[in-house]
């Protein structure tokens, strides 16, 4: 929740007293602070979050920085006891709201930045940082709102490039178009990939739009992942699509049925587009070595390991972001840094994307999205046959091969799940697919954290 840059060893703090609890106006407020004097910052945290719009900004700096200073974000802390001790002063409101998105509090920032906003209307400063704010919190159209107040004044770099980005995020394509059209190439070096990275995104939005290739309305989650991240989703969540999640999981035991329905996607979705790839990469780490054997065998294709200079390849990820991992080789990450430009006739295929923290590196294909997924071969829960309660069953410790055959031998048959899903039959995948091979496998995959207009829920 907080983000871990110079964090300092707080032991020491953490022995002392606990300070005396102030008065405060509000319950919520009052609660987060019982939950610092019990150890609970996360859950400090959570509670301020509930009510950081509507609570006195005094009251939320004050437990803000205690829970600073229990973590050892001096740069928070210090922050936030100027609010405190100024709760309407711009400057120490500005300095606070920084300090929230630097530690990936952004909700805490959005009530601050705000009072700035209000009492200084002009100041460039204070209105970015809102829309920094606003994006960490997937409210993109609160900041195509801010932006559009101030349009005559926008200057293109950043400014009109950031309303058409959340333009795009909320889903006001037409709004994004009109304003794509009026920005100026950048002036600034630094600003060109981004721009190059902008286009491909209304070049992506155009195709699916000009074909009809899907509505990109606010249930249609396969046609906005192809816009913003130009990834074809090949698998829909069959729970709770109309109960918050439109086809992302929360949680998921992940199957041997279902790997091997996402390898079949993939292949469809090469086929459509007319890739002829030669051989399947496999990248250092255990999950992704298990998915590519399996790739390789239901392809056709020889597996070799991963060269970033591998030309006319499929390299097979089971989760990126678990190419992070501490205890990943290496290697891990000398290839996810390769990953972010491209090979030619290179396709990125990522099994179980998170999309509540987004992988760092933007895969081409991705089988489902997850906040959280348990690999078939990881531990896993179990109910107990008398409903007594759950068991941990153990990782399963097979050799990769053994278990990249169970993916091979299980079935491509899709889950029936809830009956609330809407029909995702092979030939609509792979019409989606044909469409827009015109517009895929185009530039760099870097990451794309922003959800995009089709929400769901999450965890806390």
């Amino acid at each position: 929740m907080f983000s871990r840059r110079n964090r300092r060893d707080s032991s020491a703090d953490s022995a002392t007293q606990p300070p005396a609890r102030p008065d405060f106006s509000t319950p919520e407020v009052a609660e987060a602070w019982a939950k610092l004097d019990a150890g609970d910052v996360p859950g400090a945290l959570r509670g301020l979050r509930a009510c950081a719009q509507s609570a006195p900004l005094g009251e939320i700096a004050v437990v803000t920085g205690r829970a600073a200073a229990t973590t050892g974000f001096d740069d928070l802390r210090d922050a936030a006891a100027k609010v405190v001790a100024e709760p309407e002063d711009g400057s120490a409101l500005y300095d606070f709201g920084y300090a929230c998105i630097e530690r990936g509090i952004g909700y805490l920032a959005i009530p601050a930045l705000r009072a700035v906003v209000r009492t200084h209307p002009q100041a460039l400063g204070p209105r970015r940082e809102l829309v920094a704010a606003y994006e960490d919190q997937d409210r993109h159209g609160e900041a195509v709102d801010l932006l559009l107040a101030h349009e005559a004044d926008l200057d293109d770099w950043p400014d009109r490039y950031l309303l058409v980005f959340n333009a795009v995020t909320s889903g006001r394509l037409d709004l994004a178009e009109e304003q794509f059209a009026k920005l100026g190439a950048p002036d600034e070096e630094m600003w060109e990939p981004v721009h190059a990275r902008l286009g491909r995104v209304m070049a992506r939005a155009a195709a699916v739009r000009g074909t009809g290739a899907s509505p990109l309305d606010p249930d249609d989650l396969r046609g906005w992942q192809y816009v913003l991240r130009g990834s074809l989703l090949g698998h829909l969540s069959p729970f709770g699509f109309d109960a918050g999640m439109r086809g992302r999981y929360a949680y998921v035991q992940d199957s041997y049925d279902t790997c091997r329905a996402g390898i079949e996607r993939l292949s469809l979705a090469l086929e459509a587009t007319g890739q002829r790839p030669t051989t399947v990469s496999l990248l250092p780490d255990r999950a992704s070595r298990i998915l590519g054997l399996a790739a390789a065998e239901l392809l056709g294709l020889p597996a070799v390991p991963f060269e970033p200079a591998r030309e006319q390849t499929v390299v097979v990820a089971y989760d990126l972001s678990e190419l992070l991992a501490p205890e990943a080789p290496d290697a891990c990450l000398e290839a996810l840094r390769a990953l972010v430009s491209r090979t030619p006739g290179q396709v990125l295929h990522e099994h179980a994307s998170c999309w509540t923290d987004t992988p760092p590196v933007t895969a081409d294909s991705v089988g489902l999205l997850a906040q959280t997924v348990v690999a078939p071969w990881g531990e896993r829960l179990q109910g107990r046959a008398d409903h007594s309660g759950v068991d941990r069953l153990p990782a399963d410790a097979r050799p990769e091969a053994e278990l990249a055959a169970e993916i091979v031998s299980a079935s491509a048959e899709p889950d029936q799940g809830d009956g609330a899903t809407p029909p995702d039959p092979d030939t609509a995948f792979a019409s989606f697919a044909a469409a827009l091979a015109p517009t895929w496998l185009q530039g760099r995959r870097d990451r794309v954290r922003a959800m995009g207009p089709v929400p769901s829920s999450r965890f806390a």
